[in-house]
């Protein structure tokens, strides 16, 4: 397994603050490789320059392995779809033709649908409709979006990853889901890229679908959450989401012994993508850096023990 990281906390915190000039690919990888990283996940702050992206190939100090953009490419306004889906197309070309294996993104949501607006899908029971959204009920929709792009991603040689974070345009955000997306897109290209954080707050277990999903693990986040019982005690899941909050591994609920262990088990060998969202690491580039490098560290650790 290779450590790497997403680019977006230091590009962001660069611009945000002014500082430094990780505004180019190259100054990213150049600091990345120094401190020892052997992968990228470049996200799109980063922007789409071959020059760029051919020249830290070139050099080889350090792989890029994925691209991110994740979207709901099934938003209500139709403009702001159509953008993002070619941003994603853009992507799946652009990754295809420089040899990067993976693209990860979101699958989309439509949100008329999931809070019942249009008829209901009567094989799905939803007591709590009135409360939440239904994930199942964008599928169909997911399904035939996705079509093409399953047929654009295998003519690229590309494999596209869905994310499973609930906090943007997604259906993937639970075995569950991940079983029914899989069975309506059979493609050996559609896979996950796994993030057991959001798991944590979901109430799922984030250990055992590593055994079960294991063909389709292509990549994985490495991010932790905290859950804050006290807190949750007063406002229980629906009132805020103030009860958790991400943090970088080791500083939060997830044994990342396990997680590892259970990789090594299934014969996983690919990235595991540092996504640093950690606040107590935040505020300056070097904040940020500190934290990746921190995350780094404690990885680390752990691959060699294991």
């Amino acid at each position: 397994m290779k450590i790497g990281f997403l680019t977006n906390a230091l590009v962001e915190q660069a611009r945000r603050s002014q500082e430094g000039t990780f505004d180019t690919l190259p100054a990213v990888a150049a600091w990345a490789a120094d401190q020892g990283f052997e992968d990228l996940e470049c996200g799109p702050m980063l922007p789409l320059d071959r020059a760029a992206f051919e020249q830290v190939l070139r050099e080889g100090r350090i792989g890029i392995s994925a691209l991110i953009y994740c979207r709901n490419y099934l938003s209500t306004d139709k403009n702001e779809a159509d953008g993002h889906l070619e941003e994603l197309k853009k992507r799946i070309a652009f990754a295809g033709a420089l040899g990067i294996e993976k693209v990860v993104t979101s699958t989309g949501i439509d949100k008329r649908i999931e809070e019942g607006i249009y008829d209901r899908d009567p094989a799905v029971k939803d007591r709590g409709n009135m409360i939440r959204r239904i994930p199942a009920r964008s599928l169909d929709r997911v399904v035939d979006l996705f079509g093409p792009l399953v047929d654009l991603a295998e003519k690229n040689n590309v494999k596209l990853c869905f994310e499973n974070c609930p906090l943007m345009g997604n259906i993937a955000i639970s075995p569950v889901m991940w079983q029914r997306i899989f069975e309506r897109l059979p493609s050996d290209h559609i896979g996950l890229a796994y993030d057991p954080s959001h798991l944590v707050w979901e109430m799922i277990d984030p250990y055992g679908p590593i055994r079960e999903f294991a063909p389709r693990i292509f990549h994985v986040h490495a991010k932790d959450a905290r859950i804050d019982r006290a807190r949750l005690m007063r406002t229980g899941i629906l009132t805020d989401f103030s009860w958790w909050q991400y943090v970088i591994p080791g500083r939060g609920e997830l044994n990342w012994h396990t997680i590892l262990t259970e990789l090594k088990a299934v014969g996983f060998d690919g990235t595991i993508s540092l996504e640093h969202e950690d606040e107590a690491f935040a505020g300056s580039v070097s904040a940020v850096q500190q934290g990746l490098i921190a995350c780094k560290a404690y990885l680390t650790g752990i691959l060699q023990e294991i």
